[in-house]
């Protein structure tokens, strides 16, 4: 006897990525309407808990995710969601649970966190630990605790320093020096979220409190104050996590406080939307988010 088995096709779909701290998991929302799509990488795949962090390869086709809870980054199909391989292991060069990774304009891997990590760097191929670019806070010489850094385009990084002493450090590429670039009491109150708009001229730093979460914009020469770009709570912003520009070069938080994803214009810094509601599809503590390199299959 023949069996006939309805299935459902797969469809493709471009998404914004979301990190989920307490629910384990990457949740796919459409990159358009903020829509739910799903789950993209399940909870305790190869492993994961608590993931913070997403990072698109450079020379492959790999997501590679931040396990804050296992000290270890993993990597996963950029299409599928599946598990590849554990790309650092446990602790691999004295990482303790990973806040924030990228690659570098080196192509290597480069990981923050809040335990006195610094600014790890590790081969963007092998994962081997290279060294700690940036360990320690100039102002007091005691380890650094950074919850995210983005490099510009020359280069240059720009750390939130949130232990010891709180403001915004600033690594020179060319010198291999680390400066205090903003200093504390012209920082937001918890250094958060630092995203460099598109036309590299500011330095946007979201603020990680929760009452009075902020996004402030800096020059990006001088590291003076231009303007508090979203004001305090707008749209319901709780504890600013992330920074993103998107495809239309719109501002996209992660509201750690609230669960949520929100948009902010571009331009002017009014609150647009929650992109992603509160609690869609399981979100909760929403830290690290990406717009999808390719389609994805959910």
């Amino acid at each position: 006897m023949n069996t006939q088995i309805n299935q459902i096709p797969l469809e493709a779909e471009e998404a914004l990525l979301v990190a989920s701290r307490k629910s384990d998991e990457i949740l796919a929302y459409d990159s358009q309407t903020g829509d739910d799509l799903g789950v993209f990488i399940e909870e305790d795949s190869g492993g994961l808990e608590a993931p913070t962090s997403l990072a698109y390869g450079p020379n492959d086709d790999y997501l590679y995710v931040s396990d804050y809870e296992n000290s270890s980054v993993l990597r996963y199909d950029e299409v599928t969601g599946e598990f590849v391989d554990t790309f650092i292991p446990p602790n691999g060069g004295g990482m303790i649970s990973p806040e924030y990774i990228t690659f570098g304009p080196d192509d290597d891997l480069y990981t923050a966190g809040l335990d006195g990590n610094g600014i790890r760097r590790y081969d963007g191929e092998t994962g081997e630990f290279i060294d700690n670019l940036v360990p320690v806070d100039p102002a007091t010489q005691e380890p650094l605790n950074t919850p995210n850094f983005v490099f510009d385009s020359n280069n240059d990084l720009y750390i939130s320093s949130v232990l010891p002493s709180g403001g915004v450090l600033k690594y020179d590429w060319e010198t291999e020096t680390t400066t205090t670039f903003i200093a504390p009491e012209d920082a937001p109150t918890i250094p958060g979220g630092l995203a460099i708009e598109p036309d590299d001229d500011l330095l946007y730093v979201g603020d990680f409190s929760e009452e009075g979460a902020s996004i402030l914009r800096y020059d990006l020469e001088s590291g003076e104050l231009v303007d508090e770009f979203v004001e305090p709570g707008s749209g319901g912003l709780s504890q600013a996590s992330r920074l993103v520009f998107g495809p239309e070069d719109d501002l996209y938080v992660t509201s750690f406080g609230s669960d949520s994803v929100l948009r902010f214009d571009g331009e002017t810094g009014n609150f647009v939307d929650e992109f992603v509601s509160s609690g869609s599809s399981g979100l909760d503590e929403p830290i690290g988010l990406s717009f999808s390199e390719t389609d994805i299959f959910v």
